[in-house]
């Protein structure tokens, strides 16, 4: 059977659970338009629950406002798709996590 997500994608998601296991860190990560797939490569990795705390995938711009306090404000002056938005999705999972980490 082949493989769903493509092997660097998985590599990629391998380094970040090693080091933030070897930190001590747990993470969260607030997805939009990756749909969850962020999260997916993350728990696809073997002892991801180690560090793998939550991931929000918001992605109506209500979504965005509800689960992870996002302000509509930013939302309406940057765009559902923004820094701006991506940074205030992240704070949002950290508040709603115990996360130490969040993207």
């Amino acid at each position: 059977m082949d493989a769903l997500l493509p092997e660097q994608l998985v590599e990629q998601a391998r380094a970040v659970v090693e080091a933030n296991r070897a930190a001590g860190r747990r993470i969260a990560v607030a997805e939009s338009c990756t749909g969850g797939l962020v999260s997916a490569a993350l728990t696809e990795i073997p002892g991801s629950s180690d560090v793998f705390e939550a991931g929000y995938v918001t992605y109506s711009n209500a979504a965005k406002l509800s689960e992870l306090g996002v302000s509509s404000e930013v939302v309406e002056t940057f765009g559902a798709v923004s820094i701006a938005t991506a940074w205030a999705m992240a704070r949002g999972a950290l508040a709603a996590s115990e996360a130490y980490v969040a993207v």
